[in-house]
């Protein structure tokens, strides 16, 4: 899951960056309101965090934008401003949730998940053929055993596993799990992809990865299921 974090305080910003990625998200920080509408448009986020008072445009002028535009990506509210009034406004401008400044980060957490949540408890495991990724622990099981995978590995499995039988191209990983900033190469995207290859191996999955030249990945049932 990658979130978009809004905040101008630059230290706070990379603070929040670093829960979110040592819990198994991806993460971008943006440090004005234009830039988060702007960032926004892109469809690569699943979960966004603005503060209130930013500048260029403040987070309720963005939220109010992204709103018009359709876009109804769960949005939580994380500013200084406490104030019934301000809870108020945000929460009729759009917001899915309001978390006053300072915060827990487990409260954090726990909002995003909750806001995030669309279905039911059952959603926090995912199975396609004979595999089950856990949302909760970060599980990827067979009757044959499991793995606990890392962050990355664990966001690509994800992504594959909500939509089985598409073809992802490699460019379509870059930018929702690295992110448009990220240094890394694109030949990261095939390390990972043979480091899943390896694991399903491993837990005999009747599931595969496969490659469509000049396309992207798949997650397909095996050949010989």
């Amino acid at each position: 899951m990658r979130v978009l974090i809004a905040e101008d305080e630059k230290a706070l910003a990379k603070a929040i960056v670093k829960i979110f990625e040592k819990n198994q998200y991806s993460a971008d920080a943006v440090f004005d309101g234009e830039e988060a509408v702007e960032y926004l448009k892109s469809g690569n986020y699943d979960v966004a965090v603005l503060d209130v008072m930013m500048p260029k445009k403040d987070g309720i002028a963005a939220l109010k934008e992204i709103r018009a535009s359709g876009n109804q990506i769960p949005v939580l509210m994380l500013t200084a401003k406490s104030e019934i009034e301000d809870r108020v406004l945000g929460l009729d401008s759009g917001a899915n949730d309001y978390l006053p400044k300072p915060f827990d980060s487990r409260e954090l957490l726990a909002r995003i998940r909750a806001i995030t949540r669309t279905r039911s408890e059952a959603d926090t495991r995912i199975t396609f053929g004979n595999i089950c990724l856990d949302r909760a622990t970060y599980e990827l099981s067979s009757p044959f055993g499991s793995f606990r995978l890392a962050n990355r590995e664990y966001q690509m499995m994800e992504l594959f596993l909500t939509n089985p039988h598409q073809i992802i191209s490699a460019d379509k990983f870059m930018d929702k799990i690295w992110g448009y900033e990220s240094d890394a190469e694109i030949n990261v995207v095939w390390a990972y992809i043979s480091y899943l290859r390896k694991k399903l191996t491993a837990l005999k999955a009747d599931i595969q990865i496969k490659a469509s030249r000049n396309a992207g990945y798949s997650l397909e049932e095996a050949d010989d299921r």
